[in-house]
Order: C-alpha cells, then structure tokens, then sequence
C-alpha cells in the first residue's frame, strides 16, 4: 500500500524528534545582570554561562597574613578592570591559604567597576575559546577562574589552556583573564625517571630534557605568579581573631581564650591554614550562641 502524505509527514516528524536530541543545540543565551558570578556547566554536546545565585561574601578586609599577595592580585584585577595590560594569574601553594577566597574578595571587590567571574571546571577547558568568544563584545570585564587547577598527562583541557594562555593563532579578548589556584606549581604530576632527562654541560650547568621543559611551560605562561606558604602559630591565631571578630565575637578577652581551644582544633587537623581557622572560629561562634 502507498504511503499517504499524511504517513510521510508523522515520519519525517518522528526522524526530526530524534535527530534534534543528537544534534548539538544552539547556546543558550545569559542573564547578564543576573549575577556578578557564573559557571560553565555542559549540557549534553553544548554548554551554558548560568549565573550564580548565591555569590560569597568574602571582602578583602577578611583575609589576614597574605598582605603581599593580596596585593599583587588587586593591583593586576585594578589594572585589568581599568582597562590597562594586566596578566594571567596563577595562585599556587599550601591548601588552605587563602588562593580562593582572595580571587572572589577581588571580586567582590571589583563588581561595582564591571567586573564579572565565571568559573570553569577544568573538564570543560576544551571549551575555553567559545567562552571567550561568548564574552568578547560584552562591556564587562571577566575573570575566567580555574580553581584547584592541574592535569594527569593527555587530558585534552590541558593544550586548550595552553594555547589560550600563549600560543594560539587567535587572540585572546581583551576584556579576559585566567586567574587559576593550583597546589602544583607546574600543574602536571612529576616523577623521578623525569630526572634522567636533565643534561649537564661541561662547566656544571643543568638543562632540564623536553618533558621537563613541557611541564613547565604552561605554567610559565601565566604573566603572575602569586605564591601562598603554611602559617605560622602566631599567622594562625592571628587569622583565628579575624574570623572571630567576623562571626560577632569582639571582646578581647573572649578571643584570648578561645586561642588554646584554636590550637588544639588545628592540632586534631594537622594543619594551622586559614580555612582551619574559619572552620573554629565558625565552630566556636556557634556554640558560644547556644
């Protein structure tokens, strides 16, 4: 029997439906005045900059003990909001430090001026340059912020952030930077065996071999580097009073003795960073409420 017309249409209906949830989908446009932060979230073969409801609070006046690289990172966000050359960043070093926290205080800080965040993980880097070019005719000024950044060899996102950082044919918006936190300077694991690969010149001098110099060169071409260190007792408790005056506790003597309870939380811990400080002093507060 020969098909009707009405049959070929609900058939090509049915092959259109289902090549619509194969076929990539056009992005799905941004609510600009939505936030002052968004993320990059991937939606099956395409992805979205959807804002952030909830932005944090921090302010550059709640961070203590990290007065050079604080700054170094408001001085580069200064010049980069007033239109000046500024650079990408890299914030590296000990967990806990600060690295985060002093890259949404800029934020915070910066926000009135039109500067805006948007935070991508680094298993969505591959799609670093269609963000860029999402954003390259807007006013606003971005940060494109990586957190916790570093790479197993191969992964894909790796070469994208090269080339965007250095290398590309394309440039890179004026109106962007990369500001990225790493424990690992090089942000590539390194072995022992790697050490074979150094050469040695007659007068002593050491040339590190190819896969040496490839780890290092992403990250030598961040333009900054800002680099974080563990804290002292005395930077720990100092960060301790800091947040305590945060969280309403004002009275002098309330925080002195509220030192040894601080010492005992970081001992337990094994670490006297500034996010083991905002965790006591967030748990202190609370049952010095009850």
């Amino acid at each position: 029997m020969k098909p009707t017309l009405e049959t070929l249409i609900a058939r090509a209906e049915t092959l259109l439906a289902r090549l619509e949830t194969v076929l990539p989908r056009p992005p799905a446009s941004t609510d600009w005045q939505a936030s002052i932060a968004f993320r990059y979230r991937k939606r099956g073969h395409s992805g979205a900059i959807e804002p952030v409801r909830h932005v944090a609070t921090i302010r550059l006046s709640d961070l203590k003990e990290v007065e050079p690289q604080k700054e170094r990172l408001v001085r580069n966000t200064r010049q980069f909001v007033a239109g000046r050359a500024a650079n990408n960043v890299l914030l590296t070093g000990a967990r806990g430090t600060g690295k985060s926290s002093l890259i949404k205080a800029c934020l915070n800080e910066f926000s009135p001026q039109g500067l805006r965040l948007i935070e991508v993980d680094k298993t969505e880097l591959v799609d670093l340059p269609d963000i860029v070019d999402r954003v390259a005719e807007r006013p606003e000024r971005f940060i494109v912020y990586c957190d916790d950044l570093s790479f197993d060899e191969g992964e894909p996102g790796y070469k994208a952030m090269k080339s965007m950082l250095d290398g590309s044919v394309s440039q890179t918006s004026d109106n962007v930077l990369i500001y990225a936190t790493s424990n690992r300077r090089h942000l590539l694991p390194e072995y022992m065996r790697e050490n074979l690969s150094y050469t040695h010149t007659e007068d002593g001098e050491v040339h590190p071999g190819e896969v040496v110099e490839e780890k290092i060169s992403l990250s030598e071409r961040f333009g900054l580097w800002v680099s974080f260190y563990p804290f002292t007792q005395t930077e720990y408790l100092a960060i301790v009073a800091q947040w305590l005056r945060h969280f309403g506790i004002a009275d002098a003597a309330r925080i002195e003795a509220a030192r040894p309870e601080a010492l005992i939380w970081a001992l337990e811990r094994g670490s006297r960073s500034g996010r083991v400080a905002y965790q006591f002093a967030r748990d202190f507060s609370g049952h010095e409420d009850a």
